[in-house]
């Protein structure tokens, strides 16, 4: 792959700061973020009053811990503008989630938040690998949700030419890469895998398209799945991280000359870990809960938001600004099976292990009687689609959960292509368990 080190002059000078001056950059800004919405956030001037603290608390960083948390819950009872902290018609855009689990969470930006959203993107364009000129195919979907219109701005800010297919049409987006010669690809990493199951349809060897930077995000994903894809591409796959309640994508990303582990863009975003029960903050290097608290935004500043995201803070490498570690789970999506905490991510890292299996997979919860059940519904490769097979498949993979992972589970090994494809963010569970 090709060595994609930033060369000298690459970087902002905030990325290279020292912790003093990042810290003092934070805390001025805190004091702005904190005072902005006590004053033009009627939510939040009743949830500080209601926790008896006021903006003028905040003498240090670590006085942040007196301030309530907010919860993507907050967002959906103020529906549709509850929470903004200026007038509608300040808004330059609106954005929602898809609303799957309740009301659609609504953010909004003003026209300095946009700019601040595509420098940061911009940024993490960079540290990926990516570089002025080059051509960026922008898979995310377009639309309400933040990933497409996020990573487009960010890939304008830094001067690349975009090509904004969206997602879906897979046999098209491969054709559209072999005319247009994209050097970078944003997308989920599950349809990823999906468009590399095209190259392959299609007879086209994916180390030889023009593809060198993948940047991924909106879903986990793990090492096992960034080999597959690099050894697949010959390419650099890096992730992403961000939240539509925090700003979308960009509020973290790899830098490309280490992968190990995001750069939190502290100049805008200050994280915390805290203990998912308790809330109490952990110091760094603790794995919990991450929250986030937004330093420059004008639309919906965010006050201590709740991610249920697991992850812990570490200290910088290639950038001065600390770094979490790839997502192992959510809170939210942490699957208990018979007293064992289960994450999607755990299971993937098991078919990735089995040569007979390709990396599509779904995870279905059952109940019989009062016993949970979980079935693993994964694919076969071409190569290993004969009966016995598969069910080699199936007992190898099926030792490798509960060796690791800790819990019996059944294995449907399907035919290729027969596991649902996605083309977004991927359903990896599916609960048939009855409402109780």
């Amino acid at each position: 792959m090709e060595d994609l080190s930033p060369r000298p002059g690459d970087l902002e000078p905030i990325e290279t700061a020292s912790r003093d001056e990042i810290s003092a950059l934070q805390l001025n800004r805190m004091k702005w973020s904190l005072t902005h919405a006590y004053e033009n956030s009627a939510f939040y001037r009743a949830r500080f009053d209601e926790a008896g603290v006021h903006p003028s608390d905040l003498k240090s960083l670590s006085d942040l811990a007196k301030f309530p948390f907010t919860t993507k819950k907050d967002l959906r009872d103020t529906y549709p503008f509850g929470m903004f902290a200026v007038p509608r018609e300040k808004l330059s855009r609106i954005h929602a989630s898809s609303g799957t689990t309740g009301k659609p969470t609504v953010v909004g930006y003003t026209a300095k938040d946009i700019d601040t959203w595509a420098t940061v993107v911009a940024r993490s364009i960079r540290a990926s690998g990516g570089r002025a000129g080059d051509v960026a195919h922008i898979a995310y979907g377009y639309g309400l949700f933040t990933g497409g219109l996020g990573a487009h701005y960010g890939a304008e800010k830094l001067g690349c030419t975009v090509v904004p297919i969206s997602g879906g049409m897979t046999e098209r987006q491969v054709t559209l890469m072999q005319d247009f010669k994209p050097r970078i690809i944003m997308v989920t990493p599950s349809y990823m895998l999906s468009i590399l199951d095209e190259f392959r349809r299609q007879g086209i060897d994916p180390r030889e398209s023009s593809l060198a930077v993948g940047i991924f995000g909106a879903e986990p994903w793990t090492n096992a799945m960034r080999q597959e894809i690099e050894q697949s591409f010959d390419m650099h796959a890096v992730d992403i991280y961000g939240l539509s309640e925090v700003m979308g994508p960009g509020v973290a990303n790899e830098c490309v000359e280490t992968k190990d582990g995001l750069h939190v863009w502290e100049d805008h975003f200050y994280p915390e870990i805290i203990d998912p029960v308790t809330g109490e903050v952990l110091p760094d290097g603790e794995m919990g809960e991450l929250v986030f608290t937004t330093l420059t935004k004008e639309g919906l500043p965010i006050i201590r938001y709740r991610t249920r995201d697991l992850t812990r803070l570490l200290p910088g490498t290639a950038r001065s600004m600390r770094r979490m570690e790839k997502i192992t789970g959510r809170s939210d999506d942490m699957m208990i099976l018979r007293g064992v905490n289960v994450f999607p991510t755990q299971i993937e890292e098991q078919i990735l292990k089995c040569r007979g299996l390709a990396p599509h997979f779904q995870i279905e919860l059952s109940r019989s009687g009062r016993m949970d059940n979980m079935t693993v519904h994964v694919e076969c490769t071409i190569e290993a689609a004969e009966e016995a097979m598969r069910a080699h498949s199936a007992k190898e993979l099926a030792h490798h959960i509960k060796s690791i992972v800790g819990v019996s589970t059944k294995i449907t090994v399907h035919a290729p292509g027969e596991v649902a494809r996605s083309e977004g963010k991927a359903k990896r569970v599916v609960d048939n368990r009855p409402k109780e």
